[in-house]
């Protein structure tokens, strides 16, 4: 087996499975690195509130690296906005959402950039400030208030109207769901959908609100309406199980690799062996096929001849 092994076919051969073996490795490893999942921000980031400026634009997807922020924003409420999501559950109990939109006031730079009337091109014409500049302060937000569990109790509390200071967890919006409409209700909190109804500009997220004040006096929350605590993610590194298995597959890959090499070397061996095997055999049966002509021969030259058979005649 060794002998066949040596044959300088068979160890470039062993040579090309060890190459594709190491490829199948190297994409085994990828695979394992892939089902770590970047864990979530670390409570020490989070829990630092920041201006929703600074971490999110209008019209820009949430990205898991800012989602979970407490942030703070100044705007207004807008009238008219306010929207029950349904299926929330608190402490156990069934209820639902009171969201309002917040149109978020833009930061000092896009504030003093829309309010420039014009710049001036090199020609002397006037060129107009950018569009997302001149609107940033018509960005909407959708902000939770709290937790009621019967929508009458909703209907009874006052809608929240006029200039405000926000602070609150920001959350990535929820897919939405095909469902009958109910006047002043939604099945989830999809910005898409809120923004389609308020006929707005929207951010692709959403806050839970967790201070709202109104010229620096906080706003308590209403005797029917329970405060929406949503804490940091826990910090455990999300492991993705498809691609440990195909981490696992990449290693029997490349496993198979040296084992159809040796079945190809025991194969050849096999075959060298069987013919070896065929050759002794013609060669044991030439011999002893040879050896009986020999026999045959001798038999015929010392066989005692008869007068008969030789022909002569005695008197």
């Amino acid at each position: 087996m060794l002998k066949t092994a040596l044959k300088p076919r068979w160890i470039l051969m062993l040579i090309l499975a060890m190459a594709i073996a190491s490829v199948f490795v190297l994409l085994s490893q990828w695979q394992f690195t892939s089902s770590r999942e970047e864990p979530p921000p670390a409570p020490s980031t989070t829990e630092q509130v920041r201006p929703l400026t600074d971490v999110l634009q209008p019209l820009t997807p949430l990205y898991a690296t800012a989602a979970d922020q407490m942030v703070s924003l100044d705007g207004e409420f807008l009238p008219g906005t306010r929207v029950l999501v349904q299926n929330r559950l608190l402490e156990g109990d069934d209820g639902s959402w009171v969201v309002q939109g917040f149109a978020v006031a833009p930061a000092a730079g896009a504030s003093d950039a829309a309010a420039s009337p014009a710049d001036s091109a090199p020609d002397g014409s006037a060129v107009s400030a950018p569009d997302d500049a001149a609107t940033a302060g018509d960005a909407v937000i959708p902000v939770v208030l709290g937790w009621v569990q019967e929508d009458g109790d909703a209907s009874a509390l006052p809608e929240q109207e006029g200039p405000a200071s926000v602070v609150g967890r920001l959350l990535p919006p929820e897919a939405p769901e095909v469902q009958r409409p109910v006047e002043g209700e939604v099945p989830t909190l999809s910005t898409a959908e809120l923004a389609n109804l308020w006929d707005v500009r929207s951010y692709s997220a959403f806050v839970v609100a967790s201070d709202v004040s109104v010229g620096g006096a906080a706003v308590p929350f209403a005797s029917d309406m329970s405060r929406v605590v949503v804490g940091p993610q826990p910090q455990e590194t999300p492991l993705n199980w498809l691609n440990i298995f195909y981490a696992i597959e990449w290693v029997v890959f490349a496993g198979f690799a040296f084992f159809l090499w040796w079945r190809l070397v025991a194969d050849d061996h096999r075959r060298m062996l069987e013919d070896e095997a065929d050759a002794a055999e013609e060669a044991r049966h030439a011999r002893a096929g040879g050896s009986r002509g020999g026999a045959s021969e001798r038999s015929d030259a010392t066989r005692t001849t008869t007068p008969h058979e030789s022909g002569t005649h005695r008197d």
